[in-house]
């Protein structure tokens, strides 16, 4: 006869739990709506490039200015929570957080003066 399996003690959480709670607890607000940016820019890149493989792809150029606009807002989102976040203040100790959304918010201009110029 198979031993019975046992259950996980009650003291152990599901880990997801437990890694929601500590960035509830402990991550700023400002992080977390930078993290909802970047969550909606990934919901959104995924849409494109499904709609693109399942539907249709034309016309190909708003396809690559779409996507590439998503990744290029992406990366730029992902470097701008790197420098506001109060971990990293070592590393970017020149960088204040002002200076820091000025520099995104003149590479989005300059992103997406590039994405619609090459909508044609």
């Amino acid at each position: 006869m198979a031993p019975k399996p046992t259950s996980p003690p009650a003291t152990a959480v599901n880990p997801l739990q437990t890694l929601w709670k500590v960035y509830n607890d402990n991550t700023p607000h400002r992080l977390k709506f930078i993290d909802a940016f970047l969550f909606f820019l990934m919901l959104s890149g995924i849409i494109q490039f499904a709609y693109c493989i399942l539907v249709s792809n034309y016309p190909y150029n708003a396809f690559l200015s779409g996507f590439s606009s998503t990744v290029g807002q992406f990366v730029l989102v992902a470097s701008l929570r790197s420098q506001v976040n109060p971990q990293n203040k070592d590393e970017f100790k020149d960088v204040s957080p002002e200076r820091a959304f000025a520099d995104f918010a003149i590479g989005s201009i300059v992103l997406h003066f590039f994405v619609y110029n090459f909508l044609g």
